[in-house]
């Protein structure tokens, strides 16, 4: 097993308080250390007492960029990372091997990002906005359904933050190989911490930052979701608005935006709402969803994740809940259950397509860490109410009175127009709110003339 300690300033913590993290076999892969709450104190209070908020040189993120996609780091190489992630979180190998890429080329692009997201900084010769961290520390609580949110705990040390990184009870893999890259980078010791701790833990480190983020499901976030210094990032509830004639085309984009990665990003899509026939959209999904091949993980095909005996069955308890109150599209064609016995102690969820009744059932915008879809109706009459809170709407329709609704509707936080991924983005575009502007005071600087 692979032995992980917290460490902190680049100081390993070896740490009496252990527990063993087990693959998704149910065999054991790495004994880690947790930071209990008298640590996680110290560990902030060694942070804040060197914290000055200047930010490292940007080479060391290009570099550190470089590092964590191709180098062996701490004696890790690239595809070991790859083999421990996936054994960790049941993810397919292809989804971590694209995360290593498209998390470097996220860190990369942190100076373009912030030019974009900010307005000019020089108003006139003498009078200019300076922008500097909200505060000294940050915290990220992080999840372990996807590695590429770990990139938003890279860009409060690009703006000058000390960071304290808790990582999900799956996958602290990621944040340790992302740390490694960094301090080989040149970036200070003294800016990081890597925490691996219990989640009242994580809970404490939120409260003793100055900014910070946190990734889970409902019950995780709900209790920051007020909190103007820690930004949220829980269940994404992307939905699409098909409100045009469902061809091939369209069921190909729409079984993308559900099943990418297998699911397991926020912005996959979990619901369609439809003026189209309910029950002929959800069987025609279902059908295409099917088609996604059931492969073992480490396939270069395979799309789908695989979990433990455990998740398997409070999946399959809530899949019998929710047939209850929808029409089920997707069992009858896999026979007995959706959940396909791989043999080693692991289960593949293979997509689950339903129907519901209506547009405000409570089923819809329901989000499971697999391709799991609702299908509802909806008509103009409705207007935006079904559509959200969404995270990302995908609009497929002529309609430009529900186009000018989504764009007002300050729940919908993002919208595609048209065969469009929801996570098709750019440096400066929103995905969730203005993050570099969450991270950064803007102060006024007049200079006198001449």
């Amino acid at each position: 097993m692979l032995t992980i300690d917290p460490f902190v300033a680049g100081e390993s913590r070896p740490s009496a308080d252990r527990g063993v993290l087990a693959d998704v076999h149910g065999e054991p892969l790495a004994d880690v250390g947790l930071a209990p709450r008298l640590a996680a104190q110290a560990a902030v209070n060694r942070l804040r007492r060197s914290a000055d908020g200047l930010p490292p040189e940007p080479e060391v993120f290009r570099t550190a960029a470089r590092l964590f996609a191709t180098a062996e780091l701490d004696g890790e190489s690239a595809d070991a990372y790859v083999h421990r992630t996936v054994r960790g979180t049941g993810l397919a190998s292809t989804t971590v091997r694209r995360a290593l890429t498209d998390m470097a080329t996220e860190i990369e692009e942190l100076p373009a990002t912030a030019a974009a997201d900010l307005p000019a900084a020089q108003l006139r010769p003498t009078h200019r906005v300076h922008r500097a961290p909200s505060g000294r520390v940050f915290t990220a609580v992080m999840a372990s359904n996807h590695p590429l949110p770990h990139a938003s705990w890279v860009q409060p040390l690009y703006h000058g933050y000390s960071v304290a990184v808790r990582p999900g009870s799956r996958d602290p893999f990621t944040p340790r190989r992302l740390a490694a890259a960094l301090l080989s980078a040149g970036l200070p010791p003294e800016k990081l911490a890597f925490l691996p701790s219990p989640h009242a833990v994580g809970s404490f480190l939120l409260n003793a930052a100055d900014r910070g983020i946190i990734y889970g499901n409902e019950q995780a976030v709900s209790a920051w979701t007020d909190h103007a210094r820690v930004a949220t990032r829980g269940p994404g509830r992307s939905r699409a608005l098909l409100d045009v004639p469902l061809t091939d085309a369209l069921l190909d984009h729409l079984t993308t935006s559900a099943a990418f990665d297998g699911g397991t990003r926020c912005t996959n899509l979990s619901a369609v709402l439809t003026s189209n026939a309910v029950h002929d959209t959800a069987a025609a999904l279902a059908e295409r969803l099917a088609r996604v091949p059931v492969l073992p993980v480490a396939e270069p095909e395979s799309v789908l994740l695989v979990v433990g005996r455990e998740r398997a069955d409070a999946l399959r308890r809530q899949m019998a809940k929710l047939a209850t109150e929808l029409t089920d599209h997707s069992s009858p064609l896999y026979g007995d259950d959706f959940l396909v016995d791989l043999g080693d102690g692991s289960f593949l969820p293979r997509p689950m397509v339903l129907a519901a009744d209506r547009a405000d059932h409570p089923a819809v915008g329901t989000e499971l860490a697999f391709p799991f879809v609702v299908v509802a109706p909806w008509s103009p009459a409705d207007g935006i109410a079904p559509l959200r809170p969404s995270l990302v709407l995908n609009l497929l329709t002529d309609n430009a009175a529900i186009t000018g609704q989504a764009l007002l509707d300050p729940s919908v936080r993002k919208i595609t127009d048209g065969a469009v991924l929801p996570w098709d983005l750019v440096p400066g575009m929103p995905h969730d709110g203005n993050y570099t502007e969450f991270l950064l005071d803007a102060k006024g600087v007049v200079t006198p003339a001449g």
